[in-house]
């Protein structure tokens, strides 16, 4: 049974794909927060801005098989494109995907010609087939995977500063300003945001690049 939050078509707004169109199945459930405000404050994640709790969201749902969930992915991908020109593209995020993304559902979505991309906090292993990593750590978790294709670190967390993964194996390495929109900021605002400083952190140190959240800027989902 597979519990997913909201299932949607949309463009990957941050990271080394940002811009790509992708199906984005957000998985219900973290092992870092229980997705309830009362207990955000002794949660490992304290800043997590998404909803993961239940499966009411859009086209959300229980799924009894991998088939059926990669069915309900397939109807969301436009009809008119070909695989010859854009090979369908599928985002597992959460919550923490690996919490319930396995080897038969990444089968079943390969088998419609889907290229397989996930999300992942990096505490929990990955299964075999996955082609795209992006681990985005938070503060003190213990990370398990030993690479992945792109790291992309909120900042600042005070118990999780870039340093500490300068020499993880990764292909990428962004830092995202930790939630602090710079639209309707004033000057001094801008100057003292998570986002100026993480600016000045990736040119003082380019190993680093600079990822808006563009989604939330362009007002999509």
């Amino acid at each position: 049974m597979y519990k997913v939050k909201e299932m949607f078509y949309s463009l990957q707004g941050e990271g080394a794909r940002s811009g790509r169109a992708a199906v984005f199945c957000r998985f219900s459930k973290c092992n870092l927060w229980n997705g309830r405000e009362e207990s955000r404050a002794t949660a490992v994640c304290d800043f997590c801005d998404t909803s993961i709790l239940g499966t009411d969201g859009q086209n959300g749902g229980r799924f009894a098989t991998a088939d059926a969930l990669a069915s309900a992915i397939d109807a969301l991908w436009p009809t008119q494109a070909t695989p010859a020109s854009s090979k369908p593209y599928v985002i597992f995020t959460g919550g923490e995907p690996l919490l319930q993304l396995n080897t038969q559902l990444i089968n079943a979505v390969h088998a419609l010609n889907y290229e397989v991309a996930v999300e992942t906090n990096g505490t929990l292993p990955a299964p075999s087939g996955v082609d795209w990593v992006c681990m985005s750590p938070k503060a003190d978790a213990k990370i398990v995977l030993d690479r992945c294709d792109e790291l992309k670190l909120v900042f600042p967390q005070a118990k999780a500063m870039p340093e500490r993964f300068e020499s993880f194996a990764a292909d990428y390495f962004f830092l995202s300003p930790m939630a602090d929109p710079i639209i309707d900021f004033g000057p001094d605002d801008k100057k003292n945001s998570n986002t100026a400083k993480a600016l000045a952190y990736c040119l003082k140190h380019p190993q680093w690049r600079l990822s808006l959240q563009t989604h939330k800027l362009l007002g999509i989902d």
